[in-house]
């Protein structure tokens, strides 16, 4: 039955007050809910006016809970998914438990110190279920050496002052934490050009792929090489990172540019990194020859500077 034509006369109303919540600055997790509600609704065939009159609330209102400004309560995102009469029970239980959260995170901690963008980056991570990564140009900074990432950071452009650089050093190595403690499943594709690239001279190199090869040894860190004898690349020119939500709706793309770290969640975009991936497992090393090609790499790279 179409909800339009029966109205919401038999959904209770709450007050102007109780929906007029003191607007807010929205955090990631509170900007994909209200992103994931306005995809709700367009599937639906829905304005946001024909919402609203659906929920007995203003337009407005919609507009702002879709951007993540006005709090979206757990009976609100039931009202709305039967309004939108979306089927998809894991998805709207999944996005039930995002407008449950109230807890901050750590990364909060560098909201004034650091750009949106890293700590974005932090937030996605924490809530992964699954990590995976391709690099070509570095290696994956949840798997770097500290004198590595630091080295990383130092070039820069324009160079970033030294409390900078021990800044964003730290806050690397906290993130961190959430592979090397086995909470998160994480897979690393990585090009040869990221094993052999220098950027602080051979002894950190050398030490960070010793490093790469103890983490590749962990049973919930999977790292497998893509060499160069690869005729076709199968994926992008740029590093990025696939993070897995608690269902397919909810994963999210994270790229690495040199001015940002933008994030990718439409079904378009997930869908087409997900090929990407099939593709490069397809192509790249098994785990146990990615570790003997590593190794080969790190013992030339000792031998020509002995």
């Amino acid at each position: 039955m179409d909800p339009l034509a029966t109205g919401a006369a038999h959904w209770p109303l709450r007050t102007i007050r109780e929906d007029a919540m003191a607007l807010r600055i929205p955090t990631l997790r509170q900007r994909r809910l209200g992103a994931e509600l306005r995809r709700m609704r367009e599937q639906a065939g829905y304005g946001g006016s024909q919402l609203a009159r659906l929920l007995g609330v203003t337009p407005a209102l919609v507009s702002q809970m879709e951007i993540g400004k006005s709090a979206v309560s757990v009976a609100r995102l039931h009202q709305i998914a039967e309004a939108c009469m979306c089927a998809n029970a894991p998805l709207v239980e999944a996005l039930a438990g995002m407008a449950r959260e109230r807890e901050t995170g750590w990364w909060e901690e560098y909201s004034l110190r650091l750009p949106t963008d890293l700590l974005d980056v932090a937030a996605i991570e924490a809530h992964a279920q699954r990590i995976v990564t391709y690099s070509i140009t570095f290696l994956p900074g949840l798997l770097q050496t500290p004198a590595y990432a630091a080295s990383v950071f130092a070039r820069a452009i324009p160079p970033l002052p030294q409390p900078d650089v021990d800044l964003r050093l730290a806050f690397r190595l906290r993130r961190q934490q959430i592979v090397r403690s086995g909470a998160t499943p994480y897979t690393a594709f990585i090009h040869e050009a990221a094993l052999r690239m220098q950027f602080s001279g051979p002894e950190a190199l050398a030490e960070q792929l010793g490093a790469l090869i103890d983490h590749s040894e962990s049973r919930d860190i999977s790292v497998r090489v893509v060499p160069f004898k690869i005729e076709s690349l199968p994926g992008p020119s740029e590093n990025f990172v696939y993070v897995a939500g608690p269902v397919p709706e909810l994963d999210t793309v994270q790229i690495d540019i040199s001015f940002g770290c933008p994030l990718f969640d439409s079904p378009s975009d997930l869908a087409s990194y997900r090929e990407i991936l099939d593709r490069m497992a397809s192509v790249a090393l098994s785990e146990d020859d990615s570790r003997d090609f590593i190794r080969s790499i790190k013992k030339e790279i000792e031998g020509n500077h002995e």
